[in-house]
């Protein structure tokens, strides 16, 4: 049994690019037999007008094949609450990794997210619990991690 993780948003557009980079995935190639996955969702039905100027690319992949597949659904609501799931960046290596280390990997991360259109949200630096973290936003204000 596999899944695909759904992330509703109003522009996949700008959303695929930044995950993409955020995650080390790929935009999904489209269905045999499609140029495109705007001609797909063409060829089966959505209407022109509905996919506007898109190109339609809305899913990623994970090169590795580890990771589940990720769909940017096209919502017609703006998010307005917290996140009740929220994915965590890992690029510390973890607690056998010394802070300042992490510390480093993970500025350095979080300052490429940035460059992107990710918004700082809150720090958790505690020296004396071996933590560090961010917790930022996406371009569409959806919350995730960088520890």
């Amino acid at each position: 049994m596999g899944f695909q993780l759904t992330i509703d948003c109003a522009e996949p557009d700008r959303l695929v690019p930044f995950w993409a980079a955020a995650l080390g995935y790929r935009a999904q190639d489209p269905p045999a037999g499609h140029a495109s996955w705007r001609d797909f969702y063409l060829s089966v039905g959505v209407p022109a007008e509905e996919l506007g100027d898109s190109d339609c690319v809305d899913r990623l992949v994970d090169p590795t094949g580890a990771g589940p597949a990720i769909w940017f659904q096209i919502v017609p609501e703006r998010k307005t609450l917290k996140n009740r799931l929220h994915l965590d960046v890992m690029v510390g290596g973890g607690r056998s990794v010394p802070v300042a280390v992490r510390r480093e990997r993970v500025d350095a991360k979080v300052a490429e997210l940035m460059r992107l259109g990710a918004t700082e949200l809150h720090r958790n630096d505690d020296d004396a619990n071996g933590q560090y973290g961010i917790t930022l936003a996406d371009p569409e204000g959806n919350e995730f991690c960088v520890a």
